[in-house]
């Protein structure tokens, strides 16, 4: 009987310490509609875990909801200021400078939760890709059998384009039991091509096959269509050129080029002839029809 009420007081002393360090964070917080301190996060990983005694697992989930929150606050801010929507790709153009902490202190109270993990891997290196690293480093050390934590180590280092680092990452994760036979393919390729759009192409869609995440798939998808927009852009210029040597000069309108692109396999707009890009918006033609570059209302990234 005595050991059934310790048990309850020890859970009702450690539910009690979640709900006051929110309070607490809430109370002290300077712009209430932003929700989160933009100078500094009020206490760090150590400090929550202690005040969260064996009530980490929750006090996580709290962090990290409070991370998906706050970006995704950034976003409606960003939409409210300026005009035109706001995709995960421009992630450079809010002021995410919390988010680092936000997920550092999310994964100091939950080592073992791995979606910080990955939402960090796809999201920080566009904001910082040394905060990244140690957050994966950080990972790996807590879970040395995720190959997974791995393949997004790898990855970053691949877009800080140190191929032959990403590719000592990769044949480390694909010595993981476990871990699938591409990995060790794609250590092979970065050493190979690391910067061709077939490698970026494969990475990508392993990113996306290996995420339960919305917005990691989001902003995976909208690559792997800036990537076939840069394939079908060169498809184009080429087209453009052939039809100047030809004709001595540029096309004045898409209907000049029309059976080219159709030769192509381009898909084109029924009424202008315009090509489109993957997100079914038209290129448009530029420099008096000499090259071409995306629509303004395009959804692929332009980087």
């Amino acid at each position: 009987m005595k050991k059934d009420t310790l048990l309850v007081s020890v859970i009702v002393v450690g539910l009690a310490a979640v709900v006051l360090l929110a309070h607490w964070m809430d109370h002290h917080r300077q712009d209430m509609n932003a929700r989160f301190s933009e100078e500094r996060l009020y206490v760090d990983g150590a400090t929550a875990k202690r005040l969260t005694f064996a009530f980490n697992g929750i006090a996580a989930d709290w962090y990290w909801m409070r991370s998906l929150q706050y970006v995704g606050r950034k976003i409606i801010n960003y939409e409210d200021t300026h005009e035109g929507g706001f995709y995960l790709h421009d992630l450079t153009l809010l002021d995410l400078h919390l988010l680092p902490s936000l997920l550092r202190v999310t994964t100091t109270l939950d080592p073992q939760f791995m979606a910080p993990y990955e939402y960090g891997a796809v999201i920080l290196p566009e904001l910082n890709q040394d905060e990244a690293i140690s957050l994966l480093n950080y990972g790996i050390a807590a879970n040395p059998s995720s190959w997974r934590l791995y393949q997004h180590l790898g990855y970053i280092y691949w877009q800080r384009k140190d191929y032959s680092q990403a590719s000592d990452v990769y044949a480390a994760g694909a010595k993981l039991p476990g871990a699938p036979a591409w990995m060790a393919a794609i250590s092979a390729r970065m050493k190979a091509e690391g910067g061709s759009r077939d490698a970026a192409r494969e990475m990508y869609e392993h990113l996306y096959e290996a995420s339960n995440d919305e917005a990691v798939k989001e902003m995976v998808t909208k690559q792997i269509m800036r990537l076939d927009s840069l394939d079908e852009r060169d498809a184009i210029r080429r087209i453009l050129d052939d039809y100047r040597a030809q004709s001595g000069r540029c096309a004045s309108s898409w209907r000049d080029v029309a059976g080219a692109l159709r030769t192509a396999r381009l898909k084109i707009d029924s009424l202008s002839g315009a090509p489109l890009d993957p997100s079914s918006a038209p290129y448009r033609l530029i420099k008096n029809g000499c090259d071409l570059d995306l629509n303004e209302n395009t959804r692929v990234p332009k980087r």
